[in-house]
């Protein structure tokens, strides 16, 4: 019988239908994506071969679970995906405040209505979609939100004295019963708080101003935690640390090509962005690695992490600014330029916590710094290393174009060229040329200019040419011109 036609108590027994636990439920179908190949936790990347497998066992052992890591890795996101390992309806007796089960009633008004239509009983169905709840954990957070609290309005409207357990108001976790609960930032939530917590997690009970309620409350709780937080803002309190059955530590992509895959996936970009702008695989992979950067940079403070949301959104502010480049230009297309990434500071800025050398030199400064060093880490992997130090007269491949710089006296590359006056300056700089040739022979057409840009920046990194900038562009000389022009 399909469940659009079982709408009674009656019904529901007749067809059969056999009540699960949420943790029996999600551990039932964990087990069969896992026979049948299929990815329990899909859109997930990085995670395959440590933290999914560990959820996986912590949801087979039916254990609540405690997702510990620093800001940006997921921990939300892992959470919400285990709704689809959710059956895709569950019945649940129709006007109950905390979805009771037909076939085994928790509350008194459940009972009591079973008790009065027995089998004509309605029942409705719920929706897995329906079935995730989330609290943020913050100071003012009470145990009447999450557990519940007598309602004075309802004790007069039923005329029910405050001992008549009908006049209780059930907070967030009984209306989450039969559900997945999260609560995140745990260790915010104040200690006296985590402790109305203990009950339900070991005993499946509520206690409410005095009620001792033996409600066995069915939940799969999901708990994220910052590190940071253990010293900043709070603490787990131990018996409640006691009382989660598995705790999992996420962590940020290892590979410049899971942080790739993940930006792709998550960065909020239209159409119209995305057949105007070309963006060369290089500059994907540089702002990626500029993340990688922060998190090992003196600047940043490290145990505050770096979030994967700086290289989503440094994305999407890279792609708006050749947009607007284009949109100023009156071009329908444009290909990104490396100047272009002066544009995803304000990204940059607003996701790193500085230490205090960090503060002394700036946000933009500290922030122009990653970028830099990240062109200066991919370099390598392109054209031939640049060394420190090299022999006097020893000619590199490099020389040519020093050379050039020193007879030409550099150049001025303006942030609105126009795509002819663009490749035009980069066209005549000859050496550029024969490097790109020579060393990136498989390089695609439209990314070629791109790749010329890069490596004069490159040599900016590894003091080999100077940049400077000026009010609306960059400013591109030989290291000697530099320091005679500054004199």
């Amino acid at each position: 019988m399909k469940i659009e036609n079982i709408n009674t108590l009656g019904e529901l027994k007749a067809s059969g239908y056999k009540s699960n636990s949420i943790k029996e439920e999600l551990r039932t179908n964990l087990r069969a994506k896992i026979k049948s190949g299929e990815p329990a936790f899909e859109g997930v990347h990085g995670f395959e071969n440590t933290v999914i497998p560990e959820l996986e066992r912590a949801i087979l052992s039916r254990h609540n679970i405690n997702l510990l890591g620093l800001r940006g890795q997921a921990k939300t996101r892992l959470a919400r995906k285990m709704v689809d390992l959710l059956d895709e309806y569950i019945p649940f007796v129709t006007g109950s405040e905390i979805n009771d089960d037909p076939l085994n009633p928790i509350s008194r008004y459940a009972k009591d209505l079973i008790a009065l239509n027995g089998d004509a009983t309605a029942i409705s169905w719920l929706h897995r979609k329906d079935r995730f709840f989330e609290k943020l954990a913050t100071p003012d957070v009470t145990v009447a939100d999450l557990i519940g609290d007598i309602d004075p309005i309802k004790a007069a409207n039923l005329k029910l004295s405050y001992a008549d357990d009908r006049v209780i108001h059930f907070g967030m976790i009984p209306r989450a019963n039969r559900c997945i609960f999260v609560i995140n930032e745990l260790p915010d939530l104040q200690a006296r708080i985590q402790v109305a917590l203990f009950n339900i997690l070991q005993e499946g009970d509520i206690q409410i101003r005095g009620f001792k309620l033996r409600m066995p409350l069915d939940l799969q709780f999901v708990f994220t935690a910052n590190p940071e937080d253990y010293t900043n803002r709070g603490n787990i309190v131990t018996p409640l640390k006691d009382r989660i059955g598995s705790q999992i530590l996420t962590h940020y992509p290892e590979t410049v090509k899971i942080a790739r895959t993940i930006t792709e996936q998550e960065a909020k970009l239209d159409g119209i962005q995305s057949d105007m702008v070309h963006v060369p695989s290089l500059a994907k992979d540089l702002l990626e690695q500029i993340s990688f950067e922060a998190r090992e940079s003196e600047f940043i403070d490290n145990k505050s992490g770096v979030s994967a949301r700086m290289s989503i959104t440094a994305y999407e502010n890279l792609l708006s600014t050749a947009e607007r480049r284009a949109l100023r230009a009156g071009v329908d297309k444009t290909t990104l330029r490396l100047s272009d990434f002066m544009g995803i500071i304000p990204s940059i800025t607003g996701k790193v916590e500085l230490v205090y050398e960090g503060e002394q030199e700036g946000a933009a400064y500290v922030a122009q710094n990653l970028i830099g060093s990240a062109i200066h880490t991919f370099f390598p992997g392109y054209f031939p290393k640049i060394e420190k130090l090299e022999k006097p007269d020893e000619k590199t491949a490099y020389t040519d174009l020093i050379e050039w710089f020193f007879a030409e006296s550099g150049f001025e590359l303006l942030d609105d060229a126009t795509e002819e006056e663009y490749e035009r300056i980069l066209g005549s700089i000859v050496p550029l040329e024969i490097l790109v040739k020579k060393y990136q022979p498989q390089l695609e057409k439209e990314d070629k200019f791109f790749m010329k840009e890069f490596i004069l920046w490159a040599m900016v990194e590894y003091n080999k040419l100077s940049k400077d900038r000026i009010t609306d562009g960059y400013q591109f000389k030989d290291m000697y011109g530099s320091y005679i022009s500054k004199l």
